[in-house]
C-alpha cells in the first residue's frame, strides 16, 4: 500500500466511524498544482486516543499536540486532530492546545496559505478558508493571519517561506516579506539540526540560487550564515574570474546544482570558497592581482566549524571539508606522477569533487579540460591498477628484521608509490626495493 492509498484509506476509516477527515497541508497543494506530493497528512476531528482505538498499530509520536502516525506496509501517515493553538512560549511548540471540531480553525492556526487547504478523497472537493487557491494562481507565499505572529510562533516558518518561493518560483506577500526581514534576527532560537535540514532543502531542491538571493533579501542569510554573507563584493582576478566576486561566482555554481543533489556535495558547493572572504589581499601595485592565500586551508576550517554549529554527522562534516580542501588540486592534475593521480581519484565519493570541480570551472573561465582529462583518466584505467592489491604487508617488513614504528608507513606508502607509478609489480620487486632504499634497525 502506498501513502496516498493509506491516507485515503484513514480517512474513510474515520467518516465510517462518524469524524470529519481530509487531506491537509502540502499535499493538498501539489495536488492542486499537479504535482505528486512527497508525503500525505491527513486532519480529523477524531481526538487522539480515539484515531489510536480505530488503528491499533499506530503511534504516538505527538499525542500531547494531536498527532498520531498510522503505519501499514512501509506507508506512514500522520493524523492530527483540529486544534487552536494557545502561546508559543518556545518559539516552536504550542504552550497548550485546545481541540476543536471546526476544520477552519485548525487551517488558522497553520503557516501559509498555500499550505491551508483541505482535500475532501472522498468526493474531491477542496476547503478553502484562507484564499489559498488564489495564492496558488497567483504565485504568492502568503502567511495566514497576521505574519509577525505565525513567525513568532516558530521561527522557522521564516525560512520555510523562502524555500517554498524559492522551490515554486513565487514571490513573498509584501507583509509577510515585511515580516520576515523585521524579525530576521531571531531565527537563531531555531535549534540548529531544524535550520540545518531547512537549508539542506533549500540547497538540494532545484532552486539553490533562487534560495539563496531570498535568504540574502529577507535579511536571514547574514543570520544563519554570515560567513556566506560576507562573499558579497569580495572581487577576485577577472582571468580566472570574468563572472565578478566570490557571491556571484557561488550563485552561478548553485544555479547550476542539479536537483536532487546529495547534501554533502550542495554544502560543498556553498562553501568552497567560504575562505576567500578573510583571505582577500589587494593587488599590492602595477603587474599585481587579487590574492587569497591560503584561502583553501582556512576554508577547511570554517566549513567545519560551519558543519559543527549545525549538528551534522562527522561523516557529512568530513566529505564537506574534503571537497573545499581538494577543490584546487584539479588545476594540477596535468603534472600529478601516476602514484599521486591515483590516491587523488580514490578519494571518498570522489564523484562529488569531479562534480564540484566541473561546476567551478562552468561558473568561472569554462575550462574544462582538468575535468575531462580526469574522465578521461578515470574511464580508460582499471580498477585494479587504481587501487591494486598491496605486494607487502607489515608482516613482511617485521620478517625483515623492522621494528613497528612510524618508518612501517614510511615503507608502506614508498612501496605503493612506486607501484601506483608502475615502478614495481610484484612482491619480490617490492622486497628488493625495501632492502635497497631502506635500512633495518639492529636488534
Amino acid at each position: 500500500m502506498n501513502a496516498r492509498e493509506l491516507a485515503e484509506k484513514i480517512c474513510g476509516v474515520l467518516r465510517d466511524a462518524g469524524h470529519q477527515a481530509y487531506l491537509v497541508g502540502g499535499c493538498v497543494r501539489d495536488l492542486v498544482l499537479g504535482r505528486e506530493p512527497a508525503d500525505y497528512d491527513v486532519a480529523t476531528d477524531a481526538r487522539p486516543e480515539r484515531v489510536q482505538q480505530l488503528f491499533p498499530e499506530s503511534v504516538a509520536v505527538g499525542a500531547q499536540f494531536g498527532v498520531i502516525i498510522v503505519v501499514e506496509d512501509s506507508a506512514q501517515i500522520e493524523v492530527a486532530t483540529f486544534r487552536s493553538d494557545l502561546g508559543y512560549s518556545d518559539g516552536r511548540h504550542p504552550d497548550r492546545v485546545i481541540y476543536t471540531r471546526s476544520p477552519e480553525e485548525d487551517v488558522r492556526r497553520r503557516d501559509f496559505t498555500i499550505n491551508g487547504l483541505l482535500l475532501d478523497p472522498r468526493t474531491g472537493q477542496v476547503l478553502d478558508f484562507v484564499g489559498g487557491q488564489d495564492d496558488l494562481r497567483a504565485g504568492l507565499v502568503r502567511a495566514i493571519g497576521e505574519p509577525g505572529q505565525r513567525f513568532r510562533e516558530d521561527k522557522l516558518r521564516m525560512v520555510r517561506a523562502v524555500r517554498f518561493a524559492a522551490r515554486f518560483a513565487y514571490a513573498i506577500e509584501p507583509a509577510t516579506l515585511a515580516a520576515i526581514r523585521q524579525l530576521a534576527p531571531e531565527v537563531t532560537q531555531v535549534s540548529s539540526e531544524r535550520l540545518r535540514d531547512e537549508l539542506t532543502k533549500l540547497l538540494t531542491e532545484g532552486a539553490a540560487r533562487r534560495g539563496f538571493e531570498l535568504l540574502d533579501e529577507t535579511c536571514l542569510l547574514a543570520v544563519v550564515l554570515p560567513e556566506v554573507a560576507k562573499m558579497k563584493g569580495v572581487e577576485q582576478p577577472a582571468q580566472f574570474h570574468p563572472e565578478g566576486d566570490v557571491w556571484t561566482h557561488t550563485r552561478l555554481m548553485l544555479e547550476k546544482l542539479a536537483r536532487g543533489a546529495s547534501p554533502t556535495l550542495a554544502w560543498g558547493v556553498l562553501l568552497h570558497d567560504v575562505g576567500k572572504p578573510p583571505t582577500f589581499t589587494p593587488p599590492s601595485g602595477p603587474g599585481d592581482r587579487i590574492r587569497f592565500d591560503e584561502h583553501v586551508e582556512v576554508g577547511t576550517r570554517m566549513a567545519e566549524e560551519i558543519c559543527r554549529r549545525l549538528r551534522f554527522s562527522n561523516d557529512v562534516t568530513e566529505q564537506v571539508a574534503a571537497l573545499v580542501a581538494h577543490h584546487l588540486r584539479f588545476k594540477d592534475v596535468f603534472e600529478m606522477r601516476p602514484a599521486t593521480l591515483k590516491r587523488f581519484v580514490r578519494l571518498p565519493r570522489f564523484e562529488e569533487h569531479l562534480e564540484l570541480h566541473r561546476l567551478d570551472c562552468l561558473a568561472s573561465h569554462g575550462n574544462l579540460e582538468a575535468y575531462w582529462f580526469v574522465r578521461r583518466f578515470l574511464e580508460q584505467t582499471p580498477a585494479e591498477q587504481v587501487r591494486p592489491a598491496r605486494l607487502v604487508t607489515g608482516d613482511d617488513l617485521k620478517q625483515m628484521g623492522f621494528l613497528p614504528g612510524p618508518l612501517f608507513r614510511e615503507i608502506l606508502q614508498a612501496v605503493e608509490d612506486a607501484q601506483l607509478d608502475g615502478r614495481l609489480a610484484s612482491r619480490d620487486e617490492a622486497l628488493l626495493f625495501i632492502r635497497q632504499n631502506f635500512q633495518a634497525a639492529p636488534r
